[in-house]
């Protein structure tokens, strides 16, 4: 049967969705279970039927220059951060980033009677949406709060879970504080210019990572650690970059124009096959990574271009750069080259430091860093092969 199709009830939509799901990855069976309990439907009515059930995020709030402010999550993200959240009954439990209400439902479905679930968000419009969705749902018992998430809600607390449902660049001080040791932090954490969801748990002195997963969100409000500026006059090439990185721009204004060397690997990838991870590798590798990103018209003049335009890991030192690039491959049908192209007096230099990370991935492509975290005060390990310095934390990569 068709899904587009008007008269397919949501039931079946809700478990053909689920059934995808677990085709993509192993489920807990209270997730799957929550999954097929809660209407998703019901948590975005402006959405045809059948795209409630698809794997998609549905925008519902928008800033009034267009950008997302908030939506409901891809089921595939929702239910894998679930999934990494492990939620038992009776536990408590806060939510960052309200949505629509719809996640709020799936942790109180897996809390049970005896738990009980906190979501915040800042804008007062998400929250009434979300209340609204949630009392007609029948999770009366879920509070809805309204205020900054990153001070989270110590009314509440002490929890045994927090999942952020917005891209965050920093963990504020204030989770730490809210959430027992032995809790798990699920999290979209940005650095380098990628987004990952990390599942941490809270050690004593420190957040421990046990899963990753590539993932977007809508970013989260007040945390201003990105910067970025164009290098190039017709502003169709952006650097974004974090502000503990040393970042020459007067030195990389019009760089694409200089010198350029482009070396390629002996790595290949299927059309479908995701390469996301040499970003990082990079990241642990070269304290100078930063995202590039390329307008279109920038691409078509060849001025520049990155492997996916819009976001692609680049390393920069002083007035050169280097991005990850791909091209058909010669000698393989079907396949695609990975390689790199420089730019700037060191260009060639730098972009054999990315080949060599596309190497070092395509030793083990599915190897994800080690990841800590330590609250800004505590001592770090001095033999850490990455250390990204934040407001609130001191973030520690290693492979």
């Amino acid at each position: 049967m068709n899904d587009t199709a008007t008269d397919t009830p949501p039931e079946v939509l809700r478990a053909r969705m689920v059934d995808r799901l677990r085709t993509r990855m192993a489920l807990a069976p209270t997730v799957v279970d929550a999954m097929l309990a809660v209407e998703r439907h019901r948590y975005v009515p402006q959405a045809p039927l059948a795209e409630a059930y698809d794997e998609s995020a549905v925008i519902t709030h928008r800033f009034p220059d267009g950008t997302s402010l908030s939506c409901a999550s891809d089921p595939h993200i929702v239910s894998a951060m679930l999934n990494a959240l492990q939620v038992r009954p009776r536990q408590k439990i806060m939510e960052v980033g309200a949505g629509t209400g719809y996640n709020a439902a799936l942790l109180s479905t897996l809390t049970g009677r005896d738990g009980h679930v906190t979501t915040i968000d800042i804008n007062a419009d998400v929250t009434a949406n979300a209340r609204r969705n949630l009392d007609s749902t029948g999770f009366n018992a879920v509070t809805v709060l309204i205020g900054d998430g990153a001070r989270g809600a110590a009314q509440g607390g002490p929890y045994d879970r927090i999942i952020v449902t917005v891209g965050a660049w920093d963990l504020p001080r204030a989770w730490w504080d809210q959430l027992v040791v032995g809790g798990r932090l699920v999290v979209p954490l940005r650095w380098r210019g990628t987004t990952r969801a990390i599942s941490f748990i809270k050690r004593e002195d420190r957040w421990e990572s046990d899963w990753m997963f590539l993932c977007g969100f809508v970013p989260m409000l007040g945390q201003t650690g990105e910067r970025n500026t164009t290098i190039d006059p017709d502003g169709l090439v952006t650097l974004h970059y974090d502000i503990d990185q040393n970042v020459d721009v007067d030195a990389l204004s019009g760089v694409l124009d200089g010198q350029r060397s482009a070396r390629w690997s002996d790595v290949t990838v299927h059309g479908q096959e995701s390469f996301d991870r040499v970003w990082l590798h990079l990241s642990v590798a070269e304290a100078g990574t930063v995202r590039i990103q390329a307008d279109r018209a920038a691409v078509d003049a060849g001025l520049c271009t990155p492997a996916i335009p819009v976001r692609s890991p680049a390393i920069i030192d002083g007035g050169s750069l280097a991005y990850l690039a791909i091209r058909r491959s010669e000698t393989e049908q079907g396949r695609w080259q990975l390689g790199a192209i420089g730019h700037g007096p060191a260009a060639d230099t730098l972009a054999g430091r990315v080949v060599d990370q596309i190497h070092a991935w395509d030793r083990d492509r599915d190897a994800d860093p080690d990841v800590a975290a330590y609250p800004a005060g505590m001592a770090v390990p001095e033999e850490a092969a990455r250390i990204i310095d934040k407001p609130d934390i001191r973030l520690l990569l290693r492979y």
